[in-house]
């Protein structure tokens, strides 16, 4: 299983979900791959917050090692699900889907609600 989670600038919503939800694959025994990205380009290469590696870190989680990347269509074909923390960024990234079989992929991470930006 691919799971990749999607937020705005990849340094605080989506970092935070992609290391809790590999935390839990761990403990579990799963052979899941957890990554995160973002709709916006302007952190790419750089670590997540440093408010949320400290919320992370209070949970045991540790998400420090990640590094922002830009979402881009390829990603479309390497996951099988494609979580979006809110509306604007999922429409962003249902409008690089092509096909029908792309679009079933993404999902909004909460389905009644958006994850609040803390940035």
């Amino acid at each position: 299983m691919k799971i990749l989670m999607v937020c705005l600038g990849n340094i605080c919503r989506s970092p935070l979900a992609h290391g809790v939800l590999q935390h839990l694959a761990n403990e579990k025994g799963l052979n899941w791959e957890i990554d995160s990205a973002g709709t916006g380009d302007w952190h790419v290469g750089q670590a997540p917050d440093r408010r949320s590696i400290a919320v992370a870190k209070k949970y045991g989680v540790d998400i420090s090692k990640q590094q922002a990347q830009f979402f881009i269509a390829d990603f479309f074909e390497k996951y099988d699900h494609i979580l979006v923390m809110d509306s604007q960024n999922y429409a962003d990234v249902m409008a690089l889907a092509k096909t029908e079989e792309q679009k079933s992929k993404v999902k909004l991470f909460l389905l009644d609600n958006a994850v609040p930006d803390p940035y």
